[in-house]
């Protein structure tokens, strides 16, 4: 499965983006064999497990050019670097607290030429700026990562929908998400026809502020 899945959903893609899009696998099974950041089984799978996945948040939310998005556990690059390379006029700001893994982001971004892509070998909590829009996958239960980006969320909204986080996950989210009133849940299979999505979905959770 490779770069066509992308253009099957995304069909506005400048060649640039396409060529972008097309050059992922090469870049992840070259730096995969030397950094393990991707699951064996997964790297076969990069187009539908990574980057379509982590596209499914541009499904829910167009960033306006200009924003500043930040990517917290963000592993190998993802969501980030798809992101990036869907919205090449928006900031990113990519972090994880394992350095190798930074390490083979940095490679991609590189090979990749994306200039709009800053990445951190740090915790979240370190990060001093603010940002319209929090993105993850699935790096932990989300009152723990509410608690990790706190603050680091601009209260000024430059978007329709508020400033928050766009969170990627799966499975029954009842409980963990049982005390977070304004949440909404989008399932991806609305949006992808393909089986791996049938329990995915992007959680939006709008940043609350006291007045």
């Amino acid at each position: 499965m490779k770069a066509d899945l992308i253009y099957k959903y995304f069909t506005t893609l400048t060649e640039h983006q396409k060529e972008q899009f097309a050059q992922l696998e090469e870049l992840y099974k070259d730096w995969n064999q030397k950094i393990n950041v991707v699951s064996r089984k997964d790297i076969d799978e990069l187009y539908l497990r990574h980057v379509l996945h982590s596209l499914g948040i541009a499904k829910i939310q167009i960033f306006n050019e200009g924003s500043d998005i930040l990517d917290v556990g963000t592993g190998g690059g993802f969501p980030g670097i798809p992101l990036a390379i869907l919205f090449p006029n928006v900031n990113f700001t990519l972090v994880d607290a394992i350095g190798k893994k930074i390490k083979v982001v940095n490679e991609v971004v590189e090979g990749l030429q994306l200039d709009n892509v800053t990445a951190h070998h740090a915790r979240v909590e370190e990060i001093p700026e603010q940002f319209d829009f929090i993105v993850s996958r699935a790096v932990a239960a989300m009152p723990t990562f509410v608690h990790w980006t706190k603050g680091k969320i601009k209260k000024d909204s430059a978007h329709a929908r508020k400033n928050g986080i766009l969170y990627l996950k799966g499975g029954d989210l009842t409980e963990e998400l049982q005390g977070y009133e304004t949440v909404q849940i989008f399932d991806l299979q609305e949006y992808f026809e393909e089986d791996f999505f049938e329990t995915k979905k992007v959680v939006y959770l709008p940043q609350k502020f006291k007045g």
